[in-house]
Formats: C-alpha cells, sequence, structure tokens
C-alpha cells in the first residue's frame, strides 16, 4: 500500500500544472434564452402582486414567494474548453453523466447534478449514495465506460487511453486535471456547472466556499511565531511542497513547509528521508495517508527518533481524512477547519 501511495503521489505531481477553464456559449443563442428565462419570472411577479392585492382585501395568508425560474437545459448547446485540450461540445444538457474522477463526483453532487451521475469509479466514496462501481479512471475500458450509456464522461487527467477509446465511441469526455491552487478549483467547479446545466448553483457553491475559507482563516489565532509542518502522503515519506494545492491551505495560515527545499519546479511531491524530517523538527505532522495505510499519531510516535519530534512531544500529530485531504472540491472547507483547529490548540496553555 505504501508503495501505492508513494505512485499516487507521484503521479499527482505530474499533472499539477497550472490551467484556467472557461466556458463558451454562443451569445446568441444565450441572449434569446435568457429572455425566455425571464419571461416566466416576470409573469410569477405580476400573479404574485395580484395575489398580495387580493389578499390584502381578504385578509387571507400571502403565498410564499416565488423561487427563481431556471432552465438549465437552456444553457445548451455549449462548448466547454479547458486550456491545453480540446474544447468538449455538449449540445444538449447531459443526462447520463459517468464520473470517474472522485472530485467531480463530489462537486456534481454538491451543486446540484447528482440526479444526472449514472455510474461512478470505485474511489468516489463521497457522498456515500453515489452508484459506485468497479470502473477505473486510470486504467479503465471505454466499451466498459460506454456500457453505461452516458451522454458525458468526467475523466481524471492521465486517462489517456480511455478517453482515446471514447472518442472513437463519439462520447464527449471532459477531463478534470488536478487544481494547482484554491482559485483553480473554483473555476473547475464552476465549469462542471457549465457542463452540466447548473451554473448558478456551482457559483453559489464556490461563492460559499470562498467565505467560509475566508472567515476561517481570518478567525483563527495568529501564532506568536511562525510554525513549521510536514504533510504526510504516504508511509514512506512522500509530501507535499506549498506549491502543490494542498501546501497552498497551509500557506492560507502562513505555516512553513519543511519540505520545500526539497521540492523543485517540476516536483511539488517530493519523497524526504527519515533523517530530513527529524532533522528539520517540524511543528505540526499533517497525516493524510490514515485510511489507506493505517498510519495513526500513536505509530508515527514509534518511529525511530520520532519521539524527540516537537510536534510529537507537544502532541501535535493531526490525523486528517485521507479523502479530504487529497481533493480540490467542496470538502477543502473542511480541510482548512482542520488546519485552523489545529492551530488555534497550539495557543492554548
Amino acid at each position: 500500500m505504501a508503495a501505492n501511495s508513494g505512485a499516487f503521489a507521484r503521479g499527482v505531481a505530474a499533472c499539477h500544472r497550472t490551467r484556467r477553464a472557461h466556458v463558451a456559449h454562443r451569445p446568441d443563442h444565450e441572449d434569446v434564452m435568457l429572455g425566455f428565462r425571464r419571461l416566466p419570472a416576470l409573469l410569477l411577479a405580476v400573479l404574485a402582486l395580484l395575489f398580495a392585492g387580493t389578499s390584502c382585501a381578504t385578509r387571507t395568508p400571502s403565498p410564499a414567494p416565488a423561487a427563481p425560474v431556471e432552465d438549465p437545459a437552456a444553457a445548451f448547446p455549449a462548448q466547454i474548453t479547458i486550456e491545453g485540450q480540446e474544447p468538449v461540445t455538449l449540445p444538449q444538457q447531459p443526462k447520463q453523466i459517468v464520473s470517474l474522477s472522485p472530485t467531480a463526483t463530489e462537486s456534481l453532487y454538491a451543486i446540484g447534478a447528482g440526479e444526472q451521475v449514472k455510474a461512478t469509479d470505485q474511489f468516489s466514496t463521497f457522498p456515500p449514495y453515489a452508484p459506485r462501481t468497479d470502473l477505473n479512471g486510470l486504467a479503465g475500458d471505454a466499451a466498459v465506460v460506454a456500457g453505461h450509456d452516458p451522454d458525458l464522461v468526467i475523466a481524471p487527467e492521465g486517462a489517456g487511453e480511455l478517453v482515446e477509446g471514447l472518442h472513437e465511441l463519439e462520447i464527449p469526455v471532459l477531463i478534470t486535471p488536478a487544481a494547482a491552487s484554491l482559485d483553480e478549483a473554483y473555476e473547475q467547479i464552476e465549469t462542471l456547472g457549465q457542463a452540466t446545466g447548473h451554473s448558478r448553483q456551482a457559483h453559489d457553491v464556490t461563492r460559499r466556499m470562498r467565505d467560509d475559507i475566508n472567515k476561517i482563516v481570518a478567525d483563527t489565532p495568529k501564532p506568536p511565531e511562525p510554525l513549521s509542518y510536514f504533510h504526510e502522503v504516504s508511509p514512506d515519506f512522500y509530501t507535499a511542497t506549498s506549491q502543490s494545492f494542498v501546501g497552498g491551505v497551509y500557506g492560507l495560515f502562513g505555516l512553513t513547509n519543511i519540505a520545500d527545499e526539497a521540492g523543485g519546479a517540476d516536483n511539488d511531491f517530493p519523497q524526504l528521508s527519515q533523517e530530513r524530517i527529524v532533522q528539520a523538527d517540524p511543528d505540526l505532522i499533517f497525516l493524510s495517508d490514515v485510511k489507506c495505510c493505517g498510519v495513526s499519531p500513536q505509530s508515527t510516535a514509534d518511529r525511530p527518533g520520532w519521539d524527540t519530534l516537537t510536534a510529537v512531544r507537544e502532541n501535535r500529530v493531526v490525523a486528517l481524512d485521507d479523502d479530504v485531504a487529497s481533493r480540490w472540491g467542496p470538502r477543502v472547507v473542511d480541510l482548512v477547519r482542520a488546519v485552523s483547529d489545529t492551530i488555534t490548540r497550539t495557543q492554548r496553555p
């Protein structure tokens, strides 16, 4: 398992390149459909006013405000463009989505596109009611995926052969690369919203994420001295630098990453030696290999020389949720909160 985790870290590092995604719609079509969307809203408003006038006369209870009217299908046809990839044209709103990316699966349900998801990969563990299968986005067979009759497949970066096979079958595929920053994570969620007809909900999700994260960071007490940390990806000491997505989360709090000198321009997930970690003596240790590999604060304390580390002696070894710590979806707020709680505890006597 440790080897698998190391391979995962190296694979993620290879995928981390800056990208900016945007969605292009046909302006004329969008303008026309916007008018149609506004018409029922206007009629409802007029009816509401008439009903309100009647209500005043008869002193009967007023109705609840009308819900905003939205026609997701009106946003199509749409052309989804992610930098570095061929544009994906969607003639109509997808109704049969296969998600082979755990992060995308979480995002799809968060933005209200869950009912359109007909199958997910074996690693899509959240939400628990997502339709998991034994599909594997990185080692899948196009014919097997096609057997779910998708009108849109969402795949992770690195699914090259699978994507080629789906293209031959003329099945639209949207590739969602690993985000390198919170801004890229927000862009990807909103891109999924555009691709599924849930733009408004996706925007609401990212707005709440921004607000929640900003508040958590602002409310976190600042330590008198900068704190250093080690983020463990796997028991063989693969870690993440400040240039990675998760490193950016720690950077919100001004923490110092002991792995930064070991990384490089193309290596956001280096492997450290045990001696180097002991020598760096981090103030905080975050474990993201708990569920996958059975690592715990106690087992780290039992490693040779680790009982001397400040993080171990001060009880500052934190067991994270592996999935939350490795995905760039809406639950990144939970990761930010976990880091905040840890820093807050260090300020208590």
